[in-house]
């Protein structure tokens, strides 16, 4: 039985990558080190700020990681109001509160810009918990920010339902042992279905809560739409 519902950050509840990409082209740049759209493409699966550091610029002590992690997110916010809600995501929220179920944010984005976004989005509140890659020593596709917000909800991870839109989140929420809906723009389709998501669309439009508690009463299986 579907009991609680977690989500990612980026890419599920913001349809923020479009400006990611530009602040880290922006950031690498101005270190040196300029990058081309398929080498950036690392960024939308669900790594770490520190991760994406080291694996552009190197071995970093943590003094640079905190301050070029810093000035990446300034030039994230100077582009922030490009930043909208995914297609849906409010419709399927309000479906979620309506069924009396708790909801979390797990996401590998930094607790100051996910808390600020969530803030400007009028979120916050609605969320009983957020865990931020902050509060993790690994990202995605280690699934210890899932297990992390499935013990804030109370609720036992085979009951919980992930929303992703990432390989490695995919995957993390399967070695977590919950359920996977995943959300694939840009005909990521094929991906989100080989790293193991249990019902893919192209955002929350296209699906509901009553197709999402499907999930926890009929045979392991996929469904694409």
């Amino acid at each position: 039985m579907l009991s609680g519902v977690i989500f990612d950050f980026d890419g599920v509840i913001v349809d923020s990558h479009p400006v990611h990409v530009q602040a880290w082209k922006s950031f690498l740049l101005s270190h040196g080190k300029g990058v081309g759209d398929a080498e950036i493409s690392f960024l939308q699966e669900g790594a770490k700020r520190e991760e994406i550091l080291h694996h552009f610029l190197g071995d970093l002590t943590p003094e640079q990681v905190r301050l070029y992690g810093d000035e990446k997110d300034k030039l994230f916010q100077a582009r922030a109001s490009e930043v909208k809600l995914i297609r849906g995501f409010l419709k399927f929220l309000d479906q979620i509160d309506a069924g009396g179920l708790p909801s979390a944010v797990a996401t590998s984005g930094s607790r100051r810009r996910v808390e600020q976004a969530l803030e400007a989005f009028n979120l916050r509140d609605r969320f009983r918990a957020v865990v931020t890659g902050d509060d993790v020593a690994l990202g995605k596709p280690d699934p210890a920010l899932f297990l992390l917000a499935a013990q804030a909800l109370h609720v036992d991870p085979d009951r919980i339902l992930v929303c992703e839109d990432a390989i490695a989140g995919v995957m993390a929420a399967k070695t977590a042992g919950m359920k996977c809906l995943a959300i694939a723009a840009q005909g990521r389709e094929s991906l989100l279905n080989e790293a193991g998501a249990d019902l893919v669309v192209e955002d929350f439009e296209q699906t509901s809560l009553d197709e999402a508690r499907r999930l926890f009463t009929q045979a392991p299986s996929q469904i694409n739409i």
